[in-house]
């Protein structure tokens, strides 16, 4: 038995079933990770370590806040405020996707999608439209500004650490302007996209002022989440454990709030999780990290290098958009981790400064999981809540906003990063 064409095989039908069977994909993942570890591709105890628990504590602790954030009623009384000021319906979602984008450049993809979601779906319920548009664009919108700063995604705080770019080099490197410019200039240009999915929303409408916030410890205890989670990433640099803890810590603590408060035993508390899409996202972590341990990741950058030659144009293009197109659908952390060495390798044989590959991997592998609802775990979280609230999301119903919104951030990010580093 050929292990490599197995653990390759297993990966590829799982993803085609998410397509085809997209309410059955928990069990399907599972499934594939039964056949990995039956067939002798990966050990249980491979498995396990394979699963990165600092994002799932983040995806629990943030759960359990939302939650007890959403029953305080501060979610659906901020709803009001926003469509009561903003100028229509359109522009009220457009500033929830910009607070999600704003709070994502500082804290991870997955807590702000979690701790966002609650007002958009107060929103959806008050306006009485479906929310699963509005939901994409929060999890694509974390996704891209996640992206600007060293603390707000994985892949950033990566690259920053093996390039040992500190905090501000994000902003200003070498004297030169920074990954944060581009993908700012990128989220502009995004902008126009989800206006024009959002257009038809004219409507200016005016609720009646009836939500009263029940308690400000849910809010407070978010508050103080937040600033603890982009404090984090100056104490774990490698992205390792601490914001994980801190968000078990304050799911804790928010959980026994619950229980005290509604008088009910904690056990019922947790029934409530989404436990479907938490099974499902520690399968993903196990399924591509057998493609890991069988180098096809390492494969395909291999392959990748000897086609770029001495051609530096064709290589950056190259590096950009097949990183998009492989991080739509595996995860982006471990092909980042295979395709940095490579690119510096590449940008020392050019003689040209490895800043153009780095910063371009970054933003096509970053930013190339906005394309599908299983290329960013942002992604996968927002769908699971949304079918929790009975809007269960298809495939192509995702891809239909997510891929244009991806193409056009990631062409005029891409334009900045080669007329600024080339």
């Amino acid at each position: 038995m050929n292990k490599e064409l197995v653990a390759l095989f297993v990966f590829l039908f799982a993803y085609l079933f998410f397509i085809i069977l997209p309410h059955k994909r928990t069990l399907i993942s599972i499934l594939g990770v039964f056949v990995l570890i039956v067939s002798g591709i990966i050990s249980p105890g491979n498995a396990v370590k394979s699963i990165n628990w600092n994002v799932m504590g983040i995806f629990v602790g943030t759960l359990i806040i939302a939650d007890i954030f959403m029953e305080s009623r501060f979610p659906a009384y901020l709803a009001e405020i926003i469509v009561n000021k903003a100028k229509s319906t359109t522009w009220a979602i457009l500033f929830i996707c910009a607070l999600a984008g704003f709070i994502s450049a500082f804290v991870e993809n997955v807590a702000t999608v979690l701790i966002i979601a609650p007002i958009a779906l107060s929103l959806a319920k008050k306006l009485k439209i479906n929310p699963t548009n509005i939901m994409i664009a929060i999890a694509i919108s974390s996704n891209l500004q996640g992206t600007a700063t060293l603390i707000g995604d994985p892949p950033s705080m990566l690259l920053g650490g093996f390039a040992k770019m500190d905090f501000f080099d994000f902003f200003f490197y070498k004297g030169k302007p920074s990954i944060f410019f581009a993908v700012e200039l990128g989220a502009i240009a995004s902008f126009f996209v989800l206006f024009f999915f959002f257009r038809h929303h004219k409507e200016k409408t005016q609720l009646i002022s009836e939500e009263n916030v029940r308690s400000w410890f849910p809010t407070v205890v978010l508050v103080i989440l937040i600033v603890l989670l982009a404090g984090s990433s100056f104490f774990d640099k490698n992205f390792g454990y601490m914001a994980g803890v801190i968000c078990m810590v304050a799911g804790f603590i928010s959980l026994v709030w619950g229980s005290v408060t509604k008088k009910e035993k904690i056990f019922k508390g947790l029934q409530k999780l989404d436990w479907d899409t938490t099974f499902f996202l520690m399968a993903i972590f196990i399924l591509v990290n057998g493609l890991s341990l069988y180098g096809w990741i390492e494969k395909i950058s291999i392959f990748l290098s000897g086609i770029i030659g001495q051609n530096i144009f064709l290589g950056f293009t190259i590096i950009v958009f097949l990183s998009v197109l492989l991080s739509a659908f595996i995860d982006n952390v471990p092909y980042l981790v295979a395709m940095i060495p490579v690119a510096m390798s590449v940008s020392d044989k050019l003689g040209v400064s490895p800043s153009l590959f780095l910063f371009g991997l970054l933003i096509g592998a970053s930013v190339g999981g906005n394309i599908t609802p299983i290329g960013a775990a942002a992604n996968i979280v927002s769908c699971g809540l949304l079918k929790k609230e009975g809007y269960p999301v298809r495939f192509f119903d995702f891809v239909k906003i997510g891929l244009p919104f991806t193409l056009i951030s990631v062409f005029v990010s891409y334009l900045f990063i080669w007329f600024v580093w080339k």
